[in-house]
Parts: structure tokens; sequence; C-alpha cells
């Protein structure tokens, strides 16, 4: 099976990648940075002999060349897709700008919808498309001070998920968001230095990786909160 991960270099990201690609799917791992993948691939080229890193930006406005380049290369038709890049700015309110605002939402919504629209013709029928968005986009959940922006972007990726189930059933594509609550990552430490997730990112990323490959056959166009805790 080939798929798709984006914001693969770290975190729960980097953990899907070693969990697809140990079970002997290709994966093309999407990244800004792909050292860690390349050294992860060179440590044990027979174990990552499918894994495919491709260093790309999802900000810039030409990433879809570089990407269709290396699909048509590959020829890679992928089944599953999941849109685990994501950008956090902490900010109080009163200090956010417009530029917080644009590569929040450039990253968080703007870039998903860009990869999923180029992506239409490389899918394989019954593709499952992830985002991955977050409990702070979670409707009705606890919001926390300076992540007003970020939660909106998440909350907009959210929406995203289940007009894509609509547009795109004809073509027996499902779409899927799971709002994930505290993992112990890179960007949770950001958002509250010093808390202590009860949950690893490799935990979250074997419940990720069964979901991606299985939870397309009971859900379709749903937000579903993956959380044990506040935050």
């Amino acid at each position: 099976m080939d798929v798709i991960i984006t914001g693969s270099s770290r975190g729960i990201g980097f953990e899907l990648v070693k969990l697809f690609a140990q079970n002997n799917h290709r994966v093309l791992a999407i990244s800004r940075q792909t050292s860690t993948l390349e050294n992860l691939k060179l440590r044990n080229e027979l174990l990552y002999q499918n894994l495919i890193p491709l260093s790309l930006d999802l900000s810039s406005k030409a990433f879809e060349k570089l990407l269709l380049e290396k699909l048509d290369e590959s020829i890679f038709h992928p089944s599953i897709l999941i849109n685990n890049a994501g950008l956090l700015i902490s900010k109080p309110l009163n200090q956010l700008n417009e530029n917080d605002f644009d590569q929040m939402f450039g990253v968080n919504i703007k870039a998903p919808f860009l990869l999923i629209k180029h992506l239409l013709p490389y899918f394989s029928p019954s593709t499952h498309i992830v985002n991955i968005s977050s409990m702070g986009g979670f409707q009705g959940s606890s919001k926390f001070p300076g992540l007003s922006l970020y939660s909106a972007s998440k909350g907009a990726l959210a929406i995203l998920t289940e007009c894509l189930a609509e547009e795109l059933k004809d073509l027996g594509i499902k779409s899927n968001a799971l709002a994930l609550g505290a993992t112990q990552t890179e960007m949770l430490e950001e958002a509250f230095p010093g808390y202590k997730a009860p949950l690893s990112a490799a935990s979250m990323a074997e419940f990720i990786f069964n979901f991606a490959i299985s939870g397309h056959q009971f859900f379709n166009g749903k937000v579903l909160p993956v959380s044990i805790s506040t935050p």
C-alpha cells in the first residue's frame, strides 16, 4: 500500500513513518527537513527500503510541482494520506499578527486542501484521508489562552474533513479527522511548557496507524476526539 505522511520528521509523524515502513507499506514521508528520515533509512536500509523522504515546504506556492514530479517518478498511488503537518504559534490575542494568521492557516488548513486537490488524480480507489486535528479545534472542548488561531485553524480542518466526505463520495474516497488530545511531542512542549502528557508520540502513532488502515470501513466525514485528558 502507498502512504503519504506530512510532518514526518519528528513526533507522531516520525513514529507513523516507522510503523508503516516496518509493515511493508511504501511511504512518501514529507517534511521540510528530511535529515532524520534519511538517517533512519541509512541506519537500516533493509527495514526502511520502502521509505521515500521528500523535502517539501507546504507553505511554498510551488510545492505541488515537486510533489507531482516525485509521484510520477515513483509511480506512486496513495491509498492513505495522513495530513499530520501542523504549525503552532502560541501568543496572547493582542500579540498575534497577520503573519501569524497566514502561517498557521497556511500550514494547518490551506496545505491539506491543496495537497488533497492535487492528489485526486493519483488516489487509489477507496483511499482514506486522515486529517490530524486537535482537541483545541473540537467544538465544545476546553480552550486555552494563546492558542486562539491554532485552534481556529484546526477547527477549519475539521469542517473541511466533513465537506470532503460529501465532495469525494462518488470517487469512493473517505475522509476523517482525529482531534488529538495531549501527546508528548515537541509541539505540546511549546504550548504547555513542563506539562507531561499521558500518551507518548509512539502510542498515539500506533492508534493512528490502525485507524488509517481500517477506520474508513466504519467512519466517513467524522471528527473523532482522541483524548483522555485536558489539555
